[in-house]
């Protein structure tokens, strides 16, 4: 019996046939993650929408969903929130990233990629301060 060495993809000593003529670009692995994500464009320029989606995939620098919204474009510039809740207590995370892919699926909905860009900074849904007193 074959063993198969899943690092390196190989069983036995022959390697698994690929597909050559995709080139693999991924930096990092992926992650099948459904986590909810709050989603902008960052240009005041485009057409505003917030799409609020799940995950299909996550990487350390890179983020796949599917979606209905029909706005997206190769190159558009977002504003992500993940992981994203409206919770009183969460604390999200806001990155700056780009649509690197866009997908027709058989479902009907688009399939895209996008990359993180940088991280703007923590959301925070809560406070601990008493509210400001405006001064006389």
């Amino acid at each position: 019996m074959a063993t198969q060495d899943i690092m390196t993809k190989t069983t036995g000593n022959s390697p698994i046939p690929r597909n050559t003529s995709q080139t693999e670009r991924r930096g990092s692995r992926r992650c099948k993650i459904n986590q909810l994500m709050r989603i902008r464009p960052s240009d005041p320029e485009k057409e505003h929408f917030e799409d609020l989606r799940g995950s299909t995939s996550v990487s350390r620098s890179g983020v796949s969903f599917q979606t209905s919204e029909k706005s997206y474009e190769i190159g558009m510039r977002l504003f992500v929130t993940m992981p994203y809740s409206r919770e009183p207590a969460a604390i999200n995370r806001e990155y700056l990233a780009e649509v690197v892919r866009l997908e027709a699926l058989p479902n009907g909905l688009n399939g895209v990629g996008i990359k993180l860009l940088m991280e703007m900074g923590m959301q925070h849904t809560y406070s601990f301060s008493p509210p400001s007193q405006q001064r006389k």
